[in-house]
C-alpha cells in the first residue's frame, strides 16, 4: 500500500492516473449539460448560415433563345439574368443589340466580345458602306473566300434557273468560324455565313435574294 505520508509522495505516474480519473469523473458528471450546450451551438450555427444573405449578383444580358452565327442581335433576342460576380465573362458586351454573331449563341449564354464579329466592321467597310451578314448555301465555296476579297454576289432562281448579280464588287469583311456542322439542329440552317461590306441601298435586294434564291459568287476584278 502506498503511503500518504507527505515525506514519501506518490510516484508521478500514480499522480497522473489520479488526475485523469478525476477529470473523467468530472466530465461524466457534466455530460448532459455539455451535450445540450454543444447541440445549441450547432443549431445556432445552422441558423446563422441559413439566414445569411446570398452573395451579390450582377445583371447580365444573355440570349433569350438559340441564335445562329451571322445573326444580327435584336432586343427581343436578349433577356437579363443575375450572375455571380466571379462568373461574369471579362469581355462581356454591355449592349449587344445590333452586333453580328460570329458563331451560334445558345439560350442563356452571355454575349461576350469573343462571340461577335470583330469590332469596327463599319470603319473597315469604308464610308457609305454597311456590314451585312449573308449566308452562302455552299459551305465549300464559302471556305475559298478570304477577308478582303472583292466578289460579285450572284443569285440564281431555283424555279426558273435564271441568274443575276445582285451585289457587284462587294468586299468580304469577316468569315465567322462555324461552331456547328452546317445544317445541324442547332441552327436549322445550312451553308456558311460571310459578312460583306455593301451599299446600304442594296441591303433590301440582297436580303430578298438570300430568302428566295440560291446565292453564289464570282471574284470581282
Amino acid at each position: 500500500m502506498l503511503s500518504a505520508d507527505p515525506r514519501h509522495p506518490d510516484p508521478p505516474l500514480t499522480r497522473l492516473r489520479r488526475a485523469a480519473l478525476s477529470v473523467r469523473r468530472s466530465l461524466l458528471a457534466r455530460r448532459r449539460p455539455l451535450a445540450a450546450l454543444l447541440g445549441a451551438v450547432a443549431v445556432l450555427a445552422g441558423l446563422q448560415a441559413a439566414t445569411q444573405p446570398p452573395p451579390p449578383g450582377v445583371a447580365v444580358r444573355v440570349a433569350a433563345h438559340d441564335l445562329p452565327g451571322g445573326a444580327v442581335i435584336a432586343a427581343d433576342d436578349l433577356t437579363t439574368v443575375d450572375f455571380a460576380l466571379d462568373s461574369v465573362p471579362s469581355d462581356l458586351v454591355a449592349e449587344p443589340v445590333g452586333e453580328v454573331l460570329a458563331s451560334p449563341l445558345t439560350r442563356g449564354e452571355p454575349v461576350s466580345r469573343a462571340r461577335l464579329v470583330g469590332p469596327g466592321l463599319g470603319e473597315h467597310a469604308g464610308a457609305g458602306v454597311v456590314a451585312l451578314p449573308v449566308r452562302l448555301p455552299d459551305p465549300e465555296a464559302a471556305a475559298l473566300l478570304a477577308v478582303g476579297d472583292r466578289i460579285d454576289l450572284v443569285a440564281t432562281d431555283p424555279a426558273e434557273g435564271g441568274s443575276g448579280v445582285v451585289a457587284p464588287g462587294v468586299t468580304v469583311l469577316a468569315l465567322p468560324e462555324p461552331s456547328v456542322t452546317a445544317g445541324s439542329p442547332a441552327t436549322g440552317l445550312g451553308g456558311r455565313v460571310v459578312v460583306l461590306g455593301v451599299d446600304p441601298a442594296g441591303v433590301p435586294t440582297i436580303s430578298e435574294a438570300a430568302a428566295r434564291s440560291f446565292l453564289s459568287y464570282a471574284w470581282s476584278h
